[in-house]
Order: C-alpha cells, then sequence, then structure tokens
C-alpha cells in the first residue's frame, strides 16, 4: 500500500532546514509504518525559502528573465531539501533521491523521496506522477495552510475556507497556467493532471502532527478535499 505525500518546501525549509518540524514528522512516519509492515510512503519534496530566495535573486538581476531559469534554480532547491530528508530516514529510504518519476519503476525500502524534475510544473505534479505510477489513489499536500480558501485569505477578507471541491471548480481558482514560485494549495499543472487521472489530493497543515496521523490513519482530520 503506497501512499503520496506532496511536502512542502515552506514546512521543510520555510527560510533554513527546520529540525524541530523534521524531528516530529519523521517520528511520526516511523511510528506509522512499524504500525503496518504493508505500508510504504513517497514524500515529494518542496524547495521551500531557498527556493524562493534564490529566484528572488535572479529576478532582481536579470528582470527579464526566462521562467526556464528561475524553474531550474527552485528545482535545484528541491533537490537540496529531498536529499536532507533521505539522509534523515536512513535505512528506510535505501533507493537515491528520484528526479524523475516516470523513469521509477521499483520501490525498494518503506519510504522513497523525491525531488522536483523539470520546468513546466512543481513538486505537486512529480506527486501526481508518482501516485499513477503506484497505484495510489490519493495525495496528501502539505503546506503552511490548513484549508483550501475561495480567494487568498491574506487579500480578501471575504474569502471562505473549503472542506470538499471537484477539481473543475477547484481550478477555477488556480487557473491552468505554471508560473515558478507561484503561491496556490496546489500546482495548476497538478491539478490538471491529477483530475485526468482520478487522484484525490488531500490539502493540510503540515506541522499539524497530531492532523497528519489523522489523515494517514484516514479518521476525521481538518484540511479540503480535491476531487
Amino acid at each position: 500500500m503506497v501512499t503520496v505525500l506532496s511536502v512542502g518546501g515552506s514546512i521543510v525549509a520555510p527560510d533554513n532546514p527546520d529540525t524541530d518540524f523534521l524531528s516530529s514528522f519523521v517520528s511520526l512516519v516511523k511510528t506509522w509504518l512499524a504500525e503496518d509492515n504493508s505500508r510504504k510512503l513517497i514524500l515529494v519534496i518542496g524547495g521551500g525559502g531557498p527556493a524562493r530566495s534564490y529566484q528572488q535573486a535572479f529576478r532582481r538581476v536579470i528582470p527579464a528573465g526566462a521562467d526556464e531559469s528561475a524553474d531550474w534554480i527552485g528545482i535545484m532547491a528541491t533537490r537540496l531539501n529531498a536529499q536532507l530528508v533521505k539522509a534523515i530516514f536512513g535505512d528506510l529510504c535505501p533507493t537515491e533521491v528520484v528526479y524523475d518519476p516516470t523513469a521509477v519503476d521499483v520501490f525498494t525500502g518503506r519510504v522513497m523521496v523525491a525531488a522536483g524534475w523539470k520546468p513546466g510544473f512543481s513538486t505537486d505534479n512529480d506527486a501526481v506522477l508518482l501516485a499513477e505510477r503506484f497505484s495510489a489513489t490519493r495525495v496528501v499536500n502539505l503546506s503552511n495552510i490548513a484549508k483550501v480558501y475561495t480567494d487568498d485569505p491574506r487579500v480578501n477578507p471575504e474569502a471562505k475556507p473549503i472542506d470538499a471541491i471537484s477539481w473543475g471548480d477547484f481550478r477555477k481558482i488556480v487557473g491552468d497556467e505554471w508560473v515558478p514560485g507561484k503561491n496556490v494549495p496546489f500546482d495548476p499543472i497538478a491539478s490538471m493532471h491529477a483530475q485526468k487521472a482520478k487522484i484525490q489530493v488531500v490539502c493540510a497543515a503540515g506541522r499539524d502532527i497530531d492532523n497528519l496521523k489523522a489523515i494517514l490513519d484516514d479518521r476525521a482530520f481538518t484540511g479540503t478535499v480535491i476531487g
């Protein structure tokens, strides 16, 4: 049984690596895996603060620089974060960090860690591709927001939290275009792919370890179900 978590870089490394979160997260995952030997977990790690910092530096120096260049900068940040997570899991994750989700065929060990692949989308899309490849029907998207809103609540005080939403309605919120560093609950390209593949996505606050345990255990949780 494979479960896929898209772990936002904003919780792994908001500015620098968050060691308190990583310690709690790894402890939860190890406990959860030990409860059932059939469980396997794919972790797709985002770029977070390092990605934003280096992309912003690029834009300041080259204001009209190509999106592809900005994307590659973000991808390299995801790979650094992913290498850290892989190292922390030790023997549970014997496979090298996955860069190309379409090229991996065998899942050895209990944990697989993946990072950014190529320009044009975020690690959310890699998570959907890996879910499809290993027959997972759900991707759990962990970020610094507890629920998806009808609009950006930081800008629009009338924005309302959403418990469940169809892919069609969700895509009206996020659009269909990927912009490197774009702050959306789930990547528009990944959303199109997930809708086509009939994969459900759960968006939830990644730092809420108790809530994450409830999601993994299929109990009542706080978050937004898409699909």
